[in-house]
């Protein structure tokens, strides 16, 4: 047994074994191929679709690229600047507008192409195809309704014939009509029966040449949908080199700014106006201003005093200033350019009492302007101590020509401590006396100040302008006075 099987094929028999009105339906092939005509155009209109909305969507483009254009449209702010001419800033920005006004150029050129030229191509295939599916409707289609109306003439007489042979054997020595012969339907089924089949014939010939014809057109369908997706990759392949170059051509104009193109441009047009790197820097030595050195900014004195502390009674230095305002002034340091000049306190001197001078040592009795017990109308007493005796002189010296007053008062570390001792140093050291044992006098050089304790007479003392003399001594006016006179 061969182990070589051959496929079944279906062979053409004639005779009987054809029926005379076969099961096919003479427009099937008709159908499908209309059918298949439908599946092409639907193809078609897709791609057509697809084009007209990239057209759209490339002149939609356009329209945002010139929204992005007026980001930038507007000349700088701030544009002097810049260096106007080519090369740099400014010149970066027109190259970025003008390549930004060409990307959104070519998204409407594109859109244009694809409207124009690239659409056409696919509208016309579509219209080819309807035209095809109208031509195959209006040739196969009425051959196939030729066929079946063929087909139904002859089954109308098969089915006569079939009446009649009945009829005939049932009643066999009846007369029949001789159009009822079966003879004659007989050969009337084979008339229409070839009719038929030349139909039929007829119609498979022109359905061969249809599906001939479906090859070649469905070649040419395919043919144009390739030549029309060419020209659309081509045109928009075409329009993304140009934007890619017009971006490329941005970056690069960019990129060919030297990094100091625009301050040397800058430095160039503003050099009046900046700052000359070798030129020396400003000095408050050299600077001057409105009323700088008048008479009434210049101290009287200046320098570091020391002074008794309230709570732990020792001394620290202080910078103290007399001023021609008639003010001592006491401040942590001398320096002005560490922070703001702000006095530690400041003792108005017309309204002060200077005591005696002690060799390093003196005192002043008076009002802080600063203090809050000084605005409650309360006076304080400072001492002061000076390095040396000089410097104690001046200070002393300067201080009193702007008091309001002047004692004998000594320091309170120097004041005797028991009348024995103020009567064996008497002469150097005036005696204390408590306040109902002295007379008031006005003082000889202002008579607005308040006055200070002075001794009763008979205590071995008379004043002597703003100090005492032993007893003795001449007063300085050489007239005696009664008590209230002046």
């Amino acid at each position: 047994m061969s182990a070589h099987h051959e496929l079944p094929t279906r062979t053409m028999t004639q005779g009987t074994e054809d029926d005379a009105i076969p099961d096919d339906d003479a427009s099937e092939v008709t159908r499908l191929f209309h059918e298949r005509l439908q599946a092409w155009k639907h193809a078609v209109v897709y791609l057509e679709n697809y084009v007209e909305a990239t057209e759209k969507m490339q002149h939609a483009h356009g329209k945002e690229y010139e929204k992005v254009l007026k980001t930038v449209n507007s000349p700088l702010k701030e544009g002097h600047h810049f260096d106007q001419s080519l090369g740099g800033v400014a010149g970066m920005f027109d190259n970025i507008r003008t390549n930004t006004q060409g990307i959104s150029n070519s998204h409407y050129e594109t859109a244009k192409t694809l409207k124009g030229s690239v659409l056409p191509v696919f509208s016309r295939l579509h219209s080819e195809i309807k035209n095809k599916t109208k031509e195959l409707t209006k040739g196969s289609g009425k051959g196939s309704k030729v066929v079946d109306k063929a087909r139904n003439t002859t089954q109308k007489h098969i089915e006569l014939l079939g009446q009649h042979i009945a009829a005939y054997e049932s009643t066999a020595a009846t007369k029949v009509k001789a159009t009822e012969d079966p003879y004659i339907l007989q050969r009337g089924v084979m008339y229409r029966l070839h009719t038929q089949i030349q139909e039929e014939n007829n119609n498979r010939q022109d359905m061969i040449a249809v599906q001939n014809s479906f090859s070649t057109f469905e070649a040419h369908v395919l043919k144009t949908v390739q030549t029309g997706l060419g020209q659309f990759a081509q045109v928009l392949s075409a329009q993304a080199d140009q934007q890619r170059a017009m971006y490329g051509d941005l970056a690069g104009t960019a990129q060919r700014v030297p990094p100091d193109f625009e301050w040397n441009s800058f430095v160039k047009r503003n050099g009046n106006l900046l700052i000359d790197p070798n030129g020396p820097p400003r000095s408050i030595d050299n600077v001057t201003f409105p009323n700088q050195n008048h008479k009434a900014t210049q101290p009287l004195i200046a320098g570091y005093l020391e002074t008794k502390g309230k709570i732990l009674k020792k001394y620290d230095a202080g910078y103290f200033v007399v001023t021609p305002a008639k003010y001592l002034h006491e401040f942590k340091t001398d320096n002005d350019h560490s922070k703001d000049v702000t006095p530690e306190k400041s003792l108005y001197l017309p309204d002060c009492t200077v005591g005696y001078l002690d060799g390093l040592k003196f005192d002043i009795k008076g009002k802080d302007v600063h203090s809050t017990i000084s605005k409650l109308g309360m006076s304080h007493e400072y001492a002061f101590k000076a390095r040396t005796p000089e410097e104690a002189q001046k200070w002393w010296e300067t201080i009193r020509s702007a008091a309001g007053q002047t004692t004998n008062d000594l320091p309170e570390k120097s004041a005797p401590s028991s009348p024995v001792e103020s009567r064996q140093t008497g002469a150097a050291y005036p005696p204390q006396y408590a306040e109902k044992e002295t007379a008031s006098v006005v003082h000889p050089t202002s008579a607005t100040h308040p006055t200070s304790a002075l001794p009763a007479e008979g205590s071995g003392y008379a004043t002597q302008g703003s100090g005492y003399a032993p007893h003795g001594g001449a007063p300085s006016s050489g007239v005696e006075r009664a008590p209230g006179q002046y």
